[in-house]
């Protein structure tokens, strides 16, 4: 006669409080170890984005001898050329996470850089970090555009044709047989 919570099973004897307490121990321990697992199944996965260079490959490519078609047979494809410049390439790869909010979060980033000379002979193989990248300044000026602000004229004039008194819109007949859309109107 307890009081109080009581697992079914568990009786007044002292061996049975005893079983009874490993048992709610060993639900508590699955409970939490089943809890831990599912957390880790609904973190959001990695995605790897770009061309990741193996450390080993630029190993191999030796500066002064390897060639444009080595670097591009160990490396692939660049991940960007620099502009004006065919001699420079730049191999870029991020590890992105997904945060709260569905915002990306960059994991790690490498960037590696190759230059070759004008005979395509590869000259140097760099790699950028974080002290190397450069601050951007965003400029707010807006290119303006034609026709962005309609005067009256424009307004009135613009719409003629739009509407077609004898059915449909903007020289479109109705097809009138159910089958298939509108047809130009000759």
């Amino acid at each position: 006669m307890g009081s109080g919570f009581a697992w079914k099973g568990c009786g007044e004897r002292m061996i049975g409080k005893v079983h009874c307490a490993s048992r709610m121990a060993s639900v508590f321990v699955l409970s939490s170890a089943l809890l831990a697992a599912g957390c880790s199944v609904l973190s959001p996965p990695t995605v790897t984005h770009g061309n990741a260079v193996d450390t080993e490959d630029l190993h191999e490519l030796i500066p002064g001898i390897s060639t444009r078609a080595d670097v591009t047979a160990l490396l692939g494809s660049p991940s960007a050329k620099v502009s004006f410049d065919d001699n420079e390439w730049i191999y870029i790869s991020q590890v992105v996470q997904t945060r709260i909010a569905q915002t990306p979060a960059v994991r790690n980033q490498q960037v590696v850089l190759v230059r070759f000379d004008d005979k395509g002979v590869l000259r140097e193989i760099r790699r950028l970090g974080p002290e190397d990248a450069r601050p951007l300044q965003m400029t707010s000026r807006t290119t303006p555009t034609p026709g962005e602000h309609a005067g009256i004229f424009q307004q009135i004039i613009g719409n003629v044709g739009a509407f077609n008194p004898f059915g449909g819109f903007g020289g479109m007949n109705e097809n009138t047989s159910g089958i298939g859309p509108p047809t130009m109107a000759p």
